[in-house]
């Protein structure tokens, strides 16, 4: 009996020396796992974090960009050099000038749109009675929008410069919800097609063309509304104001043989319609003179009528 508990006993010992050494290593290892997953995610932010954890949790391939192969130089760098949209702007000009002759600056101007590929889509030229005012005259022009500003500079050297100001619109987001409404309308028109395609009964055959029928208005205002935009914003305009530097000269004093001749003009000119009004007249007389002669022979007999008799 001695002898079995001595042969037992060793045996156990060794047994749990061993459990402890096992217990050591699997502690071991779990502390480097967790080293291995700690480290990655603090030094290289989630995304080495998450390949990381999909390498030691199941053999699950690999992400597509680490798979794939690096992109050529020539390809980063034109995606690095790839331009921001612009900015849909749609601008307007206002400029006052003093010129010394509106005619002058008239043909002048015209001479600038023509030569910037503008147009001029109003002109108003105001000439007062009275010497004492000033001509004027307001004109709208059009031109690119990329020529907008040389057309100023040039117009501006025309005269002296009373006022000038410039507004600017933003329509990009505009433009864009534009488009995006446009594109989802086309995409149910094409939707509303097929149904009629596929459709057997009369009802909803009827059903889907009232619907296509609506989808189709909207899409052509709103693609009206996308080409006035866009015309808007590829063409600028200008409303000029143009005003004299002096007023106008008060007219000459005709000398004396003028008016006699002018006094005489206009009593030979009066002589002459009396004489064919009063001719005229005697034609009317003689016209109507029937009616006359018996209109005075009716009041005659009246009154022969009317006094008693003797």
């Amino acid at each position: 009996m001695n002898t079995h508990l001595k042969a037992k006993q060793p045996q156990h010992f060794f047994n749990k020396t061993n459990n402890t050494g096992t217990e050591r290593l699997l502690t071991l290892t779990l502390l480097g796992l967790l080293s291995a997953l700690t480290l990655p995610s603090c030094g290289g932010g989630s995304d080495q974090y998450s390949v990381g954890f999909m390498k030691m949790d199941s053999p699950a391939p690999a992400s597509k960009s680490a798979m794939a192969p690096p992109a050529p130089a020539n390809q980063q760098a034109a995606a690095a050099e790839v331009p921001r949209s612009q900015p849909q702007l749609i601008k307007k000009a206002q400029l006052n000038l003093l010129v010394k002759s509106i005619d002058q600056s008239i043909r002048e101007i015209s001479a600038i749109v023509q030569k910037q590929q503008g147009d001029i889509l109003g002109l108003q030229d105001s000439k007062p009675q009275d010497p004492s005012s000033r001509p004027t005259a307001s004109l709208q022009i059009r031109v690119p929008q990329n020529k907008l500003e040389t057309a100023i500079n040039a117009m501006a050297k025309l005269g002296t410069v009373q006022n000038r100001s410039l507004t600017v619109e933003d329509v990009t987001a505009q433009l864009v919800d534009s488009e995006a409404r446009l594109r989802n309308l086309r995409k149910s028109e094409e939707m509303v097609l097929k149904i009629m395609e596929r459709s057997g009964s009369v009802g909803d055959v009827l059903k889907a063309a009232k619907e296509l029928s609506t989808i189709r208005e909207s899409i052509e205002r709103l693609d009206a509304q996308l080409k006035s935009l866009r015309n808007q914003v590829a063409y600028s305009t200008i409303n000029l104001n143009l005003e004299a530097a002096i007023s106008a000269a008060a007219p000459a004093q005709p000398s004396l043989g003028l008016r006699v001749q002018e006094t005489w003009g206009k009593a030979t000119n009066s002589l002459s319609e009396f004489t064919f009004s009063l001719f005229a007249f005697i034609l009317w007389l003689l016209v109507f003179s029937p009616y006359l002669l018996l209109g005075a022979g009716a009041v005659y007999g009246v009154n022969r009528l009317r006094k008693p008799k003797k």
